[in-house]
């Protein structure tokens, strides 16, 4: 008998304490009137601060495997990135969380249509920097070091960031680059596969000059100049016959294209030299202008 009443007092005492927790979580305030209403309570948000934890857990467990094989320059841009992942993962699961709730989510979503297409379209062009540094770092298409032309300006990169991408000029200079650009644009990467590329200096020689040794003298001059690498070795191609020069190009290859401007400025002045010292004459476009005399019709014949 006494075990009884102390079964059924434990009993009440449990409905009591579940019924008083149960007041506590259906306790909350009511966003507007009628069917749309939104009605918010401490259980509710206790369920929503519960999946953020969970969310931010699992976010983390998964950025720590994506990123433990990546240098630590690409840690650092994909973590940039993924805030950016991470805040988009959070609104969806805070919906999900709040509709299976039994929270009719529609008017949160139009509420809220108006204010995201404002926002897509003024913030069009930053969305698309944004994916264009994803995609950078994702494909590994731009790297910190590379030389890069775009618009007709060659740029050694030293930043990469999520919006945008700096680089310097030849003549020092700081040009900052959509991350746009590089998905609606052609871009040259002179060093994408490797640091050495190919360059040339274009000559023209006049008409009756010895080719033979004009392509020694052009030779001897890039195995001797500094910047310019004996492997590969430098080449000489005769080109064509212009219309006013024997047209040849000195090839070569460096390893140093940033500065390739000075490398050909010297090349040029030890050829105007040699050229000077070998008779050998750089010769200028020339017309032949022809004057005619018409007769006057009044002129008697």
């Amino acid at each position: 008998m006494v075990q009884d009443e102390s079964d059924t007092l434990k009993e009440i005492i449990e409905v009591d304490v579940w019924g008083s927790i149960q007041e506590i979580l259906n306790w909350g305030i009511r966003i507007g009137t009628g069917d749309k209403s939104l009605h918010v309570t401490v259980g509710l948000l206790l369920i929503v601060i519960l999946t953020f934890l969970m969310t931010g857990f699992v976010l983390k467990w998964l950025r720590q495997i994506l990123t433990h094989k990546m240098d630590k320059e690409d840690q650092l841009k994909f973590i940039s990135v993924f805030k950016f992942i991470k805040y988009a993962t959070y609104m969806v699961v805070v919906l999900i969380t709040l509709s299976m709730a039994g929270i009719d989510i529609t008017l949160l979503i139009t509420a809220s249509a108006a204010l995201f297409v404002g926002l897509g379209l003024a913030l069009q062009e930053l969305f698309q920097d944004v994916i264009g540094g994803i995609f950078i770092i994702v494909d590994k298409s731009l790297s910190v070091g590379d030389i890069i032309e775009i618009e007709g300006r060659v740029g050694k990169v030293f930043e990469i960031k999520l919006r945008t991408v700096r680089a310097i000029t030849r003549d020092d200079k700081v040009i900052i680059i959509p991350n746009h650009k590089f998905i609606n644009e052609t871009i040259f990467n002179y060093t994408q596969n490797h640091k050495t590329t190919r360059e040339n200096v274009k000559i023209g020689v006049a008409y009756g000059s010895d080719v033979v040794l004009v392509t020694r003298i052009l030779e001897k001059i890039a195995q001797s100049q500094r910047g310019i690498l004996k492997n590969p070795k430098p080449f000489v191609l005769f080109e064509d016959f212009g219309d006013s020069a024997l047209l040849f190009s000195l090839n070569y290859y460096t390893n140093d294209s940033f500065t390739d401007l000075r490398i050909k400025s010297d090349v040029r002045y030890t050829i105007d030299a040699e050229f000077r010292k070998h008779n050998i004459s750089i010769p200028f476009p020339q017309r032949d202008v022809h004057v005619f005399q018409h007769k006057n019709s009044n002129e008697k014949e």
